[in-house]
C-alpha cells in the first residue's frame, strides 16, 4: 500500500492526493491557457478564471458530497474540511465550476460558450489526473474480483487495489482511461471539426457522461438517493441534455467563433 502521506514539513502533513488535485489544476490550466491563445482570446482571463473556479470548484464538490453522506459527518464534523481524505463529488465541482465561470465571464462580457468550449478539455483532463488521487487513497474502486482478473494489470496497481486481503476492480482506471480518450476527442473537434460553439461542451456532456454511467455501475461506494445512484441519474440527464442541445445549436443559424 502506497503511503498517502507523501511528506512531512513539521507538524504539516503533504499528501498525495492533494498534489495530485493541484497537478489537475495546473496541467488543466497550462491546456486552456493554450488554448485560448489559439482562439484570439487573452488567456490571462483564462487564468484569472481558474482562480474563481478552483475554490468554487473544491468547495462546491465537498459540499456535494458531505450532502449525501450526512450520516457520516453530522457526529463527525471536522472531517467535513479534511478533503485530503478524498471525498470531492465530480458533479458538485462541476456545478461549483459553472457558477463561478459563469459569473467571470458575464462580469467581462466574454463569449460563454466560446470560452467553455476552450476549458472543456480542460476540465476532461483534470479529472482524468484526479481519479489517481482516488487510487492513492484506495477510493472509488469496484467490486471485489480475483487475483486471476487483477494480474493482468501492472504490480502497483494490483498491490494498492489489495484491501483487506481482497482484490478490487480498479475502476478508477476505467475512468482515467476513458476521460483521457474524451480529451483527446474534444481537442480533435476543437481544432479540426467544430462547426458551431457550444460544440465541445456539448460533447463533453455526452461522452463523459456515457462512461461515468456504466463506470458508475461498477462503483462499491457510490453517492445514493433512496435506491438509485445519483451520480448514474445526473450522468444520464447530462447525457440527455448534451444531445438535445447538440441538435438544437447544430440546427440554429448563429455567429460563430473559429474553431481554436
Amino acid at each position: 500500500m502506497i503511503n498517502p502521506i507523501a511528506f512531512s514539513i513539521g507538524p504539516i502533513s503533504v499528501h498525495w492526493y492533494g498534489i495530485t488535485m493541484g497537478l489537475a489544476f495546473f496541467l488543466g490550466t497550462y491546456l486552456a491557457r493554450y488554448n485560448s491563445k489559439r482562439a484570439g482570446i487573452d488567456p490571462d482571463h483564462v487564468l484569472n478564471m481558474v482562480v474563481w473556479i478552483i475554490p468554487a470548484a473544491i468547495i462546491c464538490a465537498r459540499a456535494y458530497y458531505v450532502a449525501f453522506e450526512w450520516e457520516h459527518y453530522k457526529d463527525n464534523l471536522f472531517d467535513m474540511i479534511a478533503v485530503w481524505k478524498g471525498g470531492l463529488a465530480i458533479h458538485g465541482g462541476l456545478i461549483g465550476g459553472l457558477i463561478a465561470g459563469t459569473l467571470y465571464i458575464r462580469k467581462h462580457n466574454l463569449p460563454f460558450f466560446q470560452l467553455a468550449d476552450i476549458m472543456m478539455p480542460s476540465v476532461i483532463l483534470g479529472q482524468a489526473i484526479g481519479r489517481w488521487g482516488n487510487f492513492l487513497n484506495q477510493e472509488a474502486h469496484g467490486g471485489p474480483v480475483s487475483a486471476e482478473f487483477m494480474s493482468h494489470f501492472p504490480a502497483f496497481i494490483r498491490n494498492q487495489m489489495l484491501i483487506g486481503g481482497q482484490y478490487y476492480h480498479p475502476t478508477f482506471l476505467y475512468e482515467s482511461l476513458w476521460n483521457l480518450l474524451v480529451c483527446a476527442i474534444l481537442l480533435f473537434m476543437l481544432y479540426r471539426f467544430k462547426r458551431f460553439d457550444g460544440q465541445i461542451l456539448f460533447s463533453y456532456m455526452i461522452l463523459y457522461s456515457i462512461g461515468r454511467f456504466f463506470i458508475e455501475g461498477m462503483r462499491t461506494d457510490s453517492l445514493m438517493l433512496g435506491g438509485l445512484r445519483v451520480a448514474q441519474l445526473v450522468s444520464l440527464s447530462l447525457a440527455l441534455a448534451g444531445v438535445v442541445l447538440m441538435i438544437v445549436f447544430a440546427r440554429k443559424p448563429r455567429e460563430r467563433h473559429p474553431s481554436v
